[in-house]
């Protein structure tokens, strides 16, 4: 279970550094992160930090399909904590 905790936490502080970097750059007309990969960062355990993300920098926030996928990784974390916390008792 630990392991479950330090790898949501983990992938939420890099999916909250990637949609920084990504605001930052389209405010300054650079190369941007591609969509397919912040999208993958929600879906793959770090949607908690891709929501605080979208919201801190108010970044992605008119796009459905990034509410969409980071809802679906929401709930596949909720979903995998419910089968660890079951199995451990």
């Amino acid at each position: 279970m630990k392991f479950f905790y330090f790898y949501v936490i983990a992938m939420s502080v890099i999916a909250i550094a990637f949609y920084a970097v990504d605001k930052f750059k389209a405010k300054a007309g650079a190369w941007r992160t591609k969509e397919a990969f912040l999208l993958s960062l929600g879906f793959f355990g770090g949607a908690p930090g891709a929501f605080l993300g979208m919201l801190l920098f108010n970044h992605k926030t008119t796009r459905l399909k990034f509410w969409l996928v980071n809802l679906l990784g929401t709930l596949i974390l909720g979903s995998v904590y419910w089968v660890l916390y079951t199995l451990e008792y």
